[in-house]
């Protein structure tokens, strides 16, 4: 493996260390509060509500913090091995409740490790975006390594996502927090050690606060691209959060068949990355993000009308096809804005922007 393959390799696997937790407390938190311990849907909606509101502050406070860092170690590589582990342990606690808790009790347990992990979640992927444009400096380094990295992401979804009902059903939750956590965050530490910044950013002087969210506010191409990626990440993480319902109540079929959906989705997803990522060459990067867009919102009306697991499955491969396009062109979209906002102000303001649009 030639020496910038190995580069993008290295980097690009550290997608499948952060996809894993994240996404098994995204997706199978409500179904396993709910359906296995006995939490309301009101309940678990608080819960929600509130890490929203904790989620909106906290991503852009790390990115500037990591902004602002300087350490022999680098920016973002301390804030990466400090957080790992604290994303695994909090990953295992949220789903190793104690059996004594319950009511209100399990209500305020399960709230406490879903904002803790989720804020976690911040750090890791504020300081692993971050790196992203600093590391790969041309359009086609970062064509090639993103296709990469969103194949990795892909593969982790399959894993943590697709898989987790019939791993849960042999060894239960708990176990399987305990293997996903190690997993990713081994992951992540290996990105973490191999991934190295460069050293003249260190001398450079810090951003202010007050500048850098001057500088967002009069931004629009910010605004447009994190609008749209916010709207697209909501509807994405309600459609797999509900998965387990909507295969359970609507479908009327057990709730370990949603392996199929999601699977359908992800496969079809990993295939289609590539396509993508040739229109993105064939057509430039603007047009293709706006028409992956479009794809994806058409993409769930399907769903709507099946009435059965074949009928689902069919309707989940278009929202497979419509999610490679987004997620192969968003991180582009993100990178231009940080290399503009870069070469207007002579700032260094990655791990702010990049949390700021994941949003």
């Amino acid at each position: 493996m030639s020496k910038d393959k190995l580069k993008s390799f290295n980097y690009a696997v550290g997608m499948f260390g952060t996809s894993i937790p994240i996404n098994m407390l995204k997706t199978y938190a409500a179904a396993y509060y709910v359906i296995n311990l006995g939490l309301t849907t009101l309940q678990f909606s608080l819960i929600l509500t509130i890490y929203a509101f904790i989620d909106a502050l906290d991503n852009p406070v790390y990115g500037y913090l990591s902004d602002r860092t300087r350490t022999r170690w680098g920016r973002r590589r301390p804030w990466l091995v400090i957080g790992t582990p604290l994303l695994v342990l909090g990953l295992i606690a949220f789903y190793s409740p104690p059996a004594f808790l319950a009511g209100q009790s399990l209500l305020g347990y399960a709230m406490l490790f879903y904002i803790l992990t989720g804020t976690l979640d911040s750090v890791i992927n504020a300081n692993y975006g971050a790196l992203f444009p600093e590391l790969f400096r041309t359009d086609q380094e970062r064509a090639a390594t993103n296709a990469l990295r969103q194949a990795f992401q892909l593969v982790a979804m399959i894993i943590s996502i697709a898989l987790t009902p019939m791993v849960t059903s042999a060894i239960g939750f708990s176990l399987t927090a305990v293997i996903y956590g190690i997993l990713g965050g081994a992951v992540i530490l290996y990105m973490t050690f191999t991934a190295h910044e460069s050293k003249e950013i260190e001398a450079q002087q810090r951003p202010k606060l007050w500048d850098s969210l001057k500088s967002l506010f009069i931004n629009k191409k910010f605004w447009i691209a994190g609008f749209a990626n916010a709207f697209y990440s909501a509807a994405m993480s309600l459609v797999l959060a509900s998965t387990t319902f909507y295969v359970k109540y609507a479908l009327n079929l057990s709730s370990g068949q949603s392996t199929f959906l999601l699977a359908a989705v992800l496969i079809i997803a990993i295939a289609c990355v590539a396509v993508w990522s040739w229109l993105v060459r064939r057509f430039t990067l603007m047009p293709v993000w706006r028409a992956a867009l479009i794809a994806l919102a058409i993409a769930f009306i399907p769903l709507y009308f099946a009435n059965s697991l074949w009928t689902a499955v069919a309707a989940s491969a278009l929202v497979g096809f419509g999610f490679a396009g987004v997620i192969t062109t968003m991180d582009l979209i993100g990178a231009k804005i940080m290399d503009e906002d870069t070469a207007k102000y002579n700032q260094r303001r990655e791990g702010f922007i990049s949390s700021t649009l994941a949003l």
